[in-house]
């Protein structure tokens, strides 16, 4: 009888789980840069499930600002070399525009002879926080998803309301944090008050 342990379906499905869990922005890909997986943290870039980027191409959704690294990374998947490379890229979501670095590295796959590529996004800290002027920056899930928090919901409630996945509405949430500089969802709640991003008179919490 085969060891479970040794077979590469088991852990290619326990590093599925494991991608949906990170809260870095994950993709696998074919070398032709159509999306296999991707996890929630990338997802929610645009405001999607994971399923939804399924199918769609690395280039549909990143412009490459750097022609030379692209073209580097072109010939090292042509000729089979392996290694980690760096492209910087930008992306548009609820209409402003992001820049980041995309790590592309192939990955051997013991279940095909063509190696899967894994992209990994790391994209630039913004500067400065927003001001109470730029509330186009809080796209209409992100709002809804304070707007829940702020009504007391836990993240399960939250996640069935706005059809993402726990780990979805987390990694919202941690972004937000972030964005707005404050350390948790309380302040966070506290800080969209302020910018005025709920309404002060509206139960329950509105947008």
């Amino acid at each position: 009888m085969q060891d479970p342990e040794s077979d590469p379906a088991v852990w290619r499905t326990r590093f599925l789980n494991l991608l949906d869990r990170t809260q870095v922005p994950t993709a696998i890909s074919t070398t032709d840069g159509e999306i296999t997986s991707a996890n929630p943290a990338l997802a929610a870039l645009w405001d999607l499930t994971p399923s939804r980027l399924t199918g769609r191409n690395l280039l549909d959704l990143f412009t490459p600002t750097d022609d030379a690294q692209f073209t580097k990374l072109d010939t090292a998947l042509r000729t089979g070399r392996r290694s980690r490379y760096p492209v910087r890229v930008r992306w548009e979501a609820s209409g402003t525009s992001y820049e980041g670095e995309l790590t592309v590295e192939p990955v051997s796959d013991p279940a095909g002879t063509t190696p899967p590529l894994l992209a990994i996004l790391s994209a630039d800290e913004r500067r400065t926080a927003p001001k109470a002027g730029e509330l186009q920056l809080l796209s209409a899930q992100e709002a809804r998803i304070i707007a829940l928090v702020a009504a007391g919901h836990t993240t399960a409630v939250v996640a069935r309301a706005v059809d993402l996945s726990a780990d979805g509405v987390n990694y919202h949430l941690v972004r937000l944090c972030r964005r707005f500089e404050v350390p948790n969802r309380t302040a966070l709640v506290a800080r969209a008050y302020v910018l005025g991003l709920l309404s002060p008179t509206a139960w329950p919490p509105a947008p």
